[in-house]
């Protein structure tokens, strides 16, 4: 059994951090036991078995503190089981289908031997960094477009493949 497991996030405004804390609360559910840390933080993954990764898309980019922790770390991301995550459509479009992952996840997939790849839909409010954050948000395109539900099965089927398989190497 995957003794401990890194939920690490990229974000700016929160939305990630909140998504990241909710996949880490169902992994503890499952039994695991977890830290959700920003990306930014992580120094080594020595003491972690596996890991799920997230970041917020900005202009169709995973959040750079994401991209940075994968290149990083991706030797010791190679030698363990992985999950990515992408957080970001303002709308509901990653409730309704499976949004495929930007082109630079889709090659971290590939690069690393990620098992899987989600997006979920993305939160942008009153209050958020940035001048075109603050655009959108003006303009009405704003909102909450996460689904917590998603994200909890998602989670889930994580945790029960970890649960079963011995510790990484």
């Amino acid at each position: 059994m995957v003794s401990k497991v890194l939920v690490a996030y990229g974000t700016t405004n929160g939305s990630t951090a909140q998504i990241a804390e909710a996949i880490a609360d169902i992994l503890r559910k499952e039994g695991l036991t977890v830290e959700a840390m920003p990306a930014r933080s992580v120094t080594n993954l020595e003491s972690f078995d596996a890991v799920v990764v997230g970041g917020g898309l900005y202009a169709g980019r995973w959040h750079k503190d994401a991209r940075r922790f994968v290149r990083r770390h991706a030797r010791e991301l190679s030698r363990r089981p992985l999950w990515l995550f992408s957080s970001g459509p303002l709308d509901a479009s990653a409730s309704e289908r499976d949004i495929p992952p930007v082109p630079g996840v889709g090659r971290t997939m590939i690069r690393l031997d990620a098992r899987e790849h989600v997006t979920f839909g993305g939160r942008l409010e009153e209050g958020a960094k940035g001048f075109i954050a603050r655009k959108i948000v003006s303009s009405g395109k704003g909102g909450d477009f996460r689904d917590f539900r998603q994200i909890e099965a998602w989670s889930a089927r994580i945790g029960s493949e970890l649960v079963k398989e011995p510790p990484s190497s």
